[in-house]
């Protein structure tokens, strides 16, 4: 067996950033992200769309290297392996980028048409919005940029404006008038998912509402005590809320209570909502501005449409429709109002006591700004319906979700979901394909402005199809029917209605103003990406997808939606399987943060050490169901792991080793050469077996510790000095090997070597054949090889802990108990001598390898330790001060006991685990793991001192 030695000299040094452009242009130049295989069996998965605006963080690097490791695996194993990569347009996000360019010029958006503005995000799309794309190409990410996607391609809003008509038309998508988050700075309405609760110091603020027409509780309290951290809501309190048990109380339920400053009479109901044990066990009912309060509120028969509303998109006050706020309030930002209402309670004699308290405050994660629940009408899905299916499909195991441990999670809050608001009020985005228009009963028309989910609405796939239906519902008595912008013309003419003049000549339709929530329409993307509607051959053979990997933090922002959509109009899953990872935390466990400092970039750890470096790190530390945490070091050490193995690639050019022409393990009869190729065997089976579980740091570590331990450690020291034809062939076989396995890991580096190796341009690594060795381990090489290893390792570490000198050539005496160690010894024993730098290696009379003319083991101290077969004796006298090592072993074991003692004290303290921080506990832990073991090792080598 030969090799094709016809490759390139490597440079000394390994030097990263040299490759890596150089590769990734060629992979994408020439198509070889997805290589022509038309008869291939799929393997398809689709990427988080990161946001347009969007630059690579280190959440996207772990993230995207796992899909890519997965890519490569599978591409190499001959599928037609699709990565469908795309951004998604991030309606809140973009439209905040082009506003805040615009107030840099002091304009703003306001100053254009919709149409305008939205061309002016176009424009910035096309300039600006591709950055995080090329980020990813950096990373090495093998995705078919050939088919890039973008949720607002026209193919992809086809498909979001179907899901959203066809939803509609089933009953599942509906106007309603609901609570909502809304942001004031954004003025949009944002999901739960999309608000970051703090704590923030805040007060509690006890008032007195004084009971009307002269009713007095028991005792004689012509008042009820509520308290409140929002103090302004009083102005829109609608009801007083009591618990039907609490005696306190239970004469005055029905009665009213006289709102202070409004003057608004407001009942006392009775309601389980109300805990007797808090505070006064009455509570303030403001029911259009508060989650809890709007269930009471509706239980106690206010009707959503009834509900008072005492703040305007900005949170400013504005009038109730029963004019009662005092004019002088009216206008006042929230928090001004807020003061201004405690100042007024104070005056007239109501305000209580006052606490300081932690409040739990919820925040928007983009506008970062206290999120106000207002009342609006807004757009919903049916979301508990459309949970139905994904949760069958994950308990019959047609999704199988990986870690087993987030399914508990996944059905808990999908059984009890809430209806899904996608609607928001931005102008960037898939504009929601309705229009609203006055009511007509033949006669009359009018509109109703308190509720506008009771006017007809008409919904369509274009302007056409709306005002077809629009027709239909009208009849021919209007001459001409008018899609329109704002609500000016419908008002004319539902005055003009009201006024008993007659019904005019042209109906006016208003648009809605609102975009679909950027959720929904990224739950379409692995079908949309795939042409549906229509029917194309890619949908065909790559739908449902093979394998989604995500955060779990994202697991309800998007996968579970996904999962909705896909059953709902696919009639199959999304995917088959669904790999939630981690996060990556700081160092000490922290959750990065630009505010804490401690936000780490990828792009500078691939400057400073390479995108393979960075890429193994997320690998091997990616372990289910736990967070990452970052530690430059380790990325450090895996840039080391790289240049050791471009350190053996050149060890075998200067041996005349280079690419294999085999696939299949070439013959091979030395017990080193048999060894390695079993190593191989196992390696690779290890290997998948990791990578079919999805045990992402299994497999990374596997074929870590054979490149760096069995290859470069032993094998090539165990070759030195002695390789003939049947080793090169080996060798070079073994190497392709390593490159193959490790390529879905470290893509540059692999390649480069590849290539250098051989000449085999058109045979380039990415596309190369995944390893079928076609061998068996051959146990007998293997006993005797580990033998070998294990001699050498235990007198390397004896010549560490007692403090000899390489320099110094050691005498060793090997017992055995069966032939089994004999054999091993007479065929090892030059390697023995030359790794373990040994002068002499004795092996007693033992059957028939047995040697009867040895020396008598020398009396004295000796360093003895247990092998496969017998046990190795080193003599020591003469080689080392006895007395002086033994002073220096027992001084550091002592140190060793003492640290392992203290720290088990202060973790056997309850008080320190349980108020200490976290990452503080878990390195107490960890140093006295270390200490332990080093007490441990260090007792081992007293004793072998005897």
């Amino acid at each position: 067996m030969t090799t094709n030695a016809s490759g390139t000299m490597l440079d000394k040094t390994f030097d990263p950033a040299a490759i890596e452009a150089r590769w990734y242009a060629h992979w994408e130049d020439n198509g070889l992200f997805r290589p022509e295989r038309p008869d291939a069996a799929p393997f398809t998965i689709v990427n988080p769309p990161p946001n347009v605006t969007g630059s690579l963080h280190i959440g996207h690097a772990l993230d995207n290297t796992l899909q890519d490791i997965v890519i490569r695996y599978e591409r190499m194993r001959g599928k037609d392996a699709l990565w469908v990569v795309g951004t998604d347009h991030a309606g809140i996000a973009t439209q905040m980028v082009v506003e805040r360019q615009l107030e840099e010029r002091q304009d703003k958006r306001t100053n254009y048409t919709r149409d305008e503005f939205v061309d002016k995000v176009w424009d910035w799309k096309h300039e600006s919005g591709g950055t995080i794309t090329r980020q990813l190409r950096r990373l090495g990410c093998s995705m078919d940029w050939s088919r890039e996607q973008f949720t607002m391609d026209p193919h992809f809003t086809k498909a979001v404006v179907k899901v959203f008509v066809d939803l509609y038309r089933q009953g599942l998508v509906y106007r309603d008038k609901r609570l909502v988050n809304w942001d004031p700075k954004l003025k949009t309405a944002i999901s739960d998912l999309e608000v970051e609760t703090r704590e923030m110091q805040g007060k509690f603020w006890h008032f007195r509402y004084p009971l009307a027409d002269g009713v007095t509780l028991p005792g004689g309290a012509d008042h009820i005590v509520v308290a409140t951290t929002r103090p302004e809501t009083m102005l829109a309190d609608m009801a007083l809320a009591v618990h039907p048990d609490d005696e306190r109380y239970r004469a005055v339920i029905g009665k009213h209570v006289k709102l202070p400053i409004t003057g608004r009479l407001i009942p006392v109901v009775a309601d389980e909502h109300a805990d007797p044990e808090l505070g006064s066990g009455a509570v303030k009912i403001t029911p259009g501005h508060d989650f809890n309060d709007f269930d009471v509120g509706k239980r106690a028969g206010i009707a959503p449409a009834d509900m008072l509303n005492m703040l305007d998109a900005e949170a400013r006050v504005v009038q109730t429709s029963d004019q009662l706020v005092p004019a002088e309030l009216v206008g006042l930002d929230r928090f001004e109002a807020r003061k201004r209402v405690v100042a007024m309670m104070d005056e007239l004699g109501l305000l209580g006591e006052i606490e300081d308290r932690v409040i739990q405050t919820p925040f928007g994660d983009r506008g970062g700004v206290v999120i106000e629940p207002w009342l609006t009408d807004q757009w919903y899905a049916n979301a508990g319906e459309l949970a139905k299916a994904p949760l069958a499909a994950v308990r019959d195991g047609s999704i199988e979700i990986v870690p087993k441990t987030w399914e508990k999670t996944f059905f808990n809050w999908m059984e009890n979901i809430q209806p899904w608001c996608v609607s928001r009020q931005l102008w960037w985005g898939h504009r929601i394909p309705a229009a609203y228009g006055p009511s007509w009963d033949g006669e009359y028309l009018w509109f109703d402005f308190a509720d506008n989910t009771q006017n007809p609405v008409f919904v369509g796939e274009d302007d056409e199809a709306i005002l077809a239906q629009a027709r239909e519902y009208y009849g021919d008595r209007f001459a001409e029917i008018e899609l329109t912008e704002g609500m000016a013309e419908i008002e004319k003419q539902t005055v003009d209605a009201l006024n008993n003049q007659g019904a005019p000549e042209k109906i006016w339709l208003r648009r809605d103003d609102s975009v679909l929530d950027t959720w929904f329409s990224s739950a379409l993307w692995p079908f949309a990406t795939l042409g549906w509607p229509d029917d194309t051959a890619l949908l065909e053979k790559h739908y449902p997808n093979d394998l989604l990997i995500s955060g779990f933090d994202i697991l309800f922002f998007w996968d579970a939606r996904m999962a909705m959509q896909g059953l709902h109009f696919m009639k199959e899953v999304p995917w088959k399987r669904l790999y939630l990872h981690g996060l990556v935390r700081a160092a000490d466990g922290q959750k990065m943060s630009k505010s804490k400092g401690n936000v780490v970039d990828p792009l500078g750890l691939i400057d400073q050490y390479g995108a393979d470096a960075l890429r193994f790190f997320m690998a091997a530390m990616e372990s289910q169901g736990r967070d990452v945490k970052m530690d430059e070091r380790r990325v450090e050490g895996y840039r080391n792991f790289a240049t050791k193995l471009w350190n053996a690639a050149r060890f075998c050019q200067s041996n005349d080793i280079g690419a294999s022409s085999t696939i299949a393990a070439p013959p091979a009869t030395h017990a080193v050469n048999k060894w390695i190729v079993g190593e191989v065997v196992e390696t690779l089976a290890e290997l998948d077996r990791a990578m079919a579980d999805l045990r992402f740091d299994a497999a990374a570590n596997t074929i870590y510790h054979f490149v760096w331990d069995r290859f470069c450690d032993w094998y090539l020291e165990l070759i030195k000095g002695q390789v003939d034809d049947e080793t090169r062939a080996v060798a070079g076989w073994v190497l392709d090997q390593i490159l193959v396995m490790l390529h879905p890991f470290m893509p540059f580096v692999t390649e480069e070597l590849w290539s250098a190796l051989g000449d085999r341009a058109g045979y380039p690594l990415i596309t190369a054949k995944w390893p079928e060795p076609g061998a068996k381990v051959d146990q007998g090489a293997k006993s005797q090889i580990g033998w070998l290893i294990d001699a050498v390792s235990r007198i390397r570490s004896t010549r560490v802990e007692l403090n000899i000198a390489p320099s110094i050539q050691l005498n060793a005496w090997f017992t055995a108990n069966d032939d089994f160690g004999d054999l091993t010894f007479s065929m090892v024993e030059r390697s023995l001598k030359r790794l373990a730098r040994l002068d002499k290696a004795y092996r007693p009379l033992s059957g028939q390898f047995g040697r009867p003319n040895h020396p008598p083991v020398p009396d004295g101290a000796k360093a003895v330790f247990p092998l496969i077969g017998g046990d190795i004796e080193i003599p020591l006298e003469g080689v080392i001060d006895i007395e002086a090592e033994k002073a220096r072993l027992s001084k550091a074991m002592q140190t060793s006991q003492k640290e392992r003692d203290s720290l088990a004290r202060r973790l056997e303290n309850p008080r320190f685990v349980e108020k200490a921080k976290p990452e503080a506990v878990e390195k107490a832990r960890a140093d006295h793991e270390h200490h332990a073991a080093e007490a441990r090792r260090l007792e081992a080598a007293l004793a072998r001192l005897g």
